[in-house]
């Protein structure tokens, strides 16, 4: 998609939930932030908005507030070498061009600067993934009476090896998959496959639950690891999750999605006696959803009761009951998706066609 300069650009009163809109909508993790002359204010990351969501502050405040108010730039008559050299040093994908008057002229992209030549390198990452793959996947009805939910197709290969190929990317090889309903049919498929990773199976004699069978592969981890469920798509950077996860100290860390709903009807708030106190008309809620994607330490392991049915909500009591550091990771919603619903799947063959 061809982007214009305003879809890089956000005014410096606008709300930080319409940056994420933006954010989400164009693709991009940087905007630009400018005045009402389109003069520069500063650089709004992804990473800023996460930091204002852990700090409690509330996303409808401006985005000015939050904003890099010392961005890097460059002036018109660049050097291209100079543009090139700085991307590359500082990581950074986005660079406005501003004339002598301050006003945002143009945006550099990487792919603009790079024309291709250069792609943008990902950060080596040393964990193993667990990918849970033993449940049957009822909401899939259908078609998951006839392929295992790991194996739905998502353009030319199943969910679970697009997933696996995500990890690839940041060298990660090394990778568990828990299997239990049609275990057979997903250990065929990868023994055809002509993959770049190693795959470990946990075999569950009996259903454990959505985080149970980790019990099985307790004295095998021995660092932070992922764990991921096997019917989402994510679009996270894993090296940056991994930085987070031991920067703050985790021993768990949820990958979390914003999730924006409004409700379609007038909500009534009543007094005590059923006395109507007013109407909120379409009231809209913001919420940080679970998106099935995780950080462990080894230690979160023990929790983990040995050949019993356990779920991930009950790892959370246990863990926050032992005082353990649970920290959350925000993405924007346009990065999560869920691919267990239909509506969700559907959605997501769309992008792929």
């Amino acid at each position: 998609m061809s982007m214009k300069l305003t879809d890089f650009l956000i005014f410096r009163n606008e709300s930080i939930k319409q940056a994420m809109k933006k954010l989400s909508e164009f693709g991009e993790k940087q905007l630009i932030v400018v005045d009402d002359k389109q003069r520069l204010i500063g650089a709004l990351s992804d990473g800023d908005i996460r930091r204002r969501i852990l700090q409690g502050g509330s996303i409808r405040g401006r985005v000015e507030v939050i904003c890099n108010k010392n961005p890097v730039f460059v002036n018109i008559g660049y050097s291209l070498d100079y543009v090139r050299t700085t991307m590359l040093k500082l990581k950074i994908e986005v660079i406005p061009v501003i004339n002598a008057d301050k006003k945002v002229e143009k945006v550099l992209t990487w792919d603009e600067v790079f024309a291709g030549r250069v792609s943008k390198q990902k950060e080596r990452v040393d964990a193993i993934v667990v990918v849970m793959a033993g449940g049957k996947g009822t909401r899939l009805d259908p078609f998951t009476r006839i392929l295992p939910k790991p194996l739905i197709p998502i353009g030319e290969k199943p969910i679970i090896e697009v997933i696996m190929d995500k990890f690839n990317g940041y060298g990660i090889k090394d990778f568990y998959v828990s299997v239990n309903f049609k275990s057979r049919m997903i250990k065929s498929y990868f023994e055809e496959a002509n993959e770049s990773y190693t795959i470990h199976y946990i075999e569950e004699k009996t259903p454990l639950g959505t985080i149970g069978s980790l019990k099985l592969i307790e004295e095998k981890v021995k660092s932070p690891f992922f764990v991921t469920n096997c019917d989402v798509l994510i679009d996270v950077d894993y090296a940056e999750l991994m930085r987070f996860h031991q920067d703050f100290n985790y021993d768990l860390t949820l990958t979390v999605s914003c999730k924006h709903y409004v409700i379609p009807y007038g909500v009534c708030e009543i007094k005590s006696g059923g006395i109507l106190k007013k109407i909120n008309e379409k009231p809209a809620y913001d919420f940080l959803v679970n998106t099935g994607l995780y950080l462990m330490n080894p230690k979160v392991i023990s929790l983990i009761p040995k050949n019993k049915f356990f779920n991930f909500n009950d790892l959370v009591k246990r863990a926050q009951k032992k005082k353990l550091r649970i920290g959350v990771f925000p993405i924007p919603e346009s990065s999560w998706v869920d691919v267990g619903h239909w509506e969700e799947y559907s959605k997501t063959l769309k992008m792929v066609y």
